[in-house]
């Protein structure tokens, strides 16, 4: 019999009239079932959420932090588990799975660390006449209960980047993960209440988009924090109301290879950054501009290095390129590969499927007019141009209408400094792929690719506002 996750509504499991079977999406073999949220579970969160943030019901700081070591230890004892679960939900291979975990750990316990620093500063008001005498302070304090909608491609940590600020403040949080890998945030909830989460600080419901609208409309949600593509997230926010939105968009990260760079060594690095989980990852290297004098070379060992890349079944070891999530995405990906080529671009690898697994393809003579250029494929595509001096390819990565991150591989300094101060981007990586992300910094995107920014304390002072208190002198 396969396992049912149940709708956990502000720490209550409660069985639904509809559920959900979730598939692998390698081999569509059934995974488990999920309760599918109603109307009704949904507005009980809410009110839950919201009851409990009215009344004042916060963990002291203490608490927080225990919970959240508590937290990090749970989800490491538990990782293979984890591990195999983002697997076949989600068709992750292992090896890049069993990484989530760990990364998901350290957000958890960087969480337990902020708890400990929140906190405010004092400031001098005595600035004019008349403001003698009095002392001025203020300190963080969460703006309401929280919605996350949380994406399928890292259904453990991206959750976590919601949940961890939110638990480290103490504030309600309604999480609604993805359509396609809900299971492994309703495990990570069971976990949670099993290490003594109180109960109004989280619910976790699967629903329909339908349902879930009410979680950007209602105004009794004080936050919504967003991960998913462009489009969908300037909708909610336009819906958002009064709401205080982080969105965390997509991308079209560009490499750049200069002049004087090691060929050899920085293939391997590249090729993963394009090919990991398909490419479905909103900083896989997607645009590569190499100067004319290494572009030939490069291409040689690109492509012969990518022909060799392991694709197929994500729960083997060695696999890098696993399955789509869903069948119409490969479609999407092939007909923007056959679209480009249609334009005059040149197909050097792959641009065929098996299944939903999408081979490592490889294009170059590009537009930036063409979608495999303009738009995030997501998915395992990569364009790759040369260009004629540092000045030409740091103008050609400017001209997207993303800005999450860019790699750049350089071995001069002053290079990369132009590279910082010029480009328009999120994160600009300098000796690294667009790919790397470590969970404490802050991460997030300019122009499309988002508002805000997460990394788990910048994401505490998003969830959260100052409040003041001045503090004078009886009169006399």
């Amino acid at each position: 019999m396969l396992q049912r996750y149940r709708t956990q509504v502000a720490g209550e499991r409660q069985d639904t009239d509809e559920v959900a079977l979730i598939r692998s999406p390698f081999d569509n073999e059934p995974v488990a079932e999920v309760g599918q949220a109603s109307s009704a579970h949904l507005e009980r969160a809410i009110a839950a959420a919201h009851e409990a943030f009215e009344a004042g019901q916060r963990p002291a700081t203490y608490q927080r932090a225990e919970l959240l070591e508590r937290i990090a230890r749970t989800v490491q004892e538990k990782s293979a588990e984890l591990a195999e679960l983002i697997v076949r939900e989600s068709g992750k291979p292992l090896r890049y799975a069993r990484a989530e975990v760990s990364r998901a750990v350290l957000t958890f316990t960087l969480g337990a660390g902020e708890s400990r620093r929140i906190g405010g500063e004092v400031l001098p008001i005595d600035q004019l006449p008349g403001t003698e005498g009095r002392l001025c302070l203020y300190e963080r304090v969460p703006r309401g209960p929280i919605a996350a909608i949380s994406p399928f491609n890292f259904p453990l940590n991206l959750l976590a980047h919601k949940l961890s600020p939110a638990l480290a403040l103490g504030a309600p949080m309604i999480s609604k993960p993805a359509q396609q890998s809900p299971l492994t945030a309703h495990a990570l909830g069971e976990l949670l209440l099993e290490q003594g989460l109180p109960g109004y600080l989280l619910s976790v419901l699967h629903m329909q988009p339908n349902v879930a609208q009410q979680l950007v409309e209602d105004d009794r949600i004080a936050v919504l924090s967003f991960t998913g593509s462009d489009t969908l997230g300037y909708r909610l926010k336009s819906q958002a109301g009064k709401k205080q939105v982080l969105l965390e968009l997509g991308g079209n990260a560009p490499c750049v290879i200069d002049q004087g760079i090691d060929v050899d060594a920085v293939v391997p690095r590249v090729a993963e950054a394009c090919w990991a989980n398909a490419g479905q990852v909103c900083i896989k290297a997607q645009r590569i501009f190499v100067h004319r004098s290494l572009f030939a070379d490069f291409i040689a060992a690109f492509v012969a290095y990518s022909e060799r890349v392991v694709c197929g079944d994500p729960m083997h070891e060695e696999t890098v390129v696993g399955p789509m999530i869903e069948a119409r995405h490969v479609t999407r990906v092939l007909d923007w590969v056959r679209e480009a080529q249609s334009g005059g671009a040149q197909l050097l690898l792959g641009g065929h499927a098996e299944g939903r697994v999408v081979y490592p393809t490889i294009l170059t003579g590009t537009r930036d007019a063409m979608r495999v250029r303009r738009d995030e494929v997501f998915g395992p595509v990569a364009v790759v141009e040369s260009v004629d001096s540092f000045d030409d390819a740091i103008a050609a990565c400017n001209r997207a209408r993303f800005g999450l991150q860019a790699g750049i591989f350089t071995p001069h300094v002053g290079h990369a400094l132009q590279a910082f101060r010029a480009l328009r981007y999120g994160g600009v990586l300098i000796n690294d792929t667009p790919m790397l992300r470590v969970d404490n910094y802050p991460y997030g995107g300019m122009k499309d690719s988002g508002l805000g920014r997460e990394g788990v304390r910048f994401a505490v002072e998003e969830f959260s506002e100052p409040k003041v208190l001045i503090l004078g002198a009886p009169p006399v």
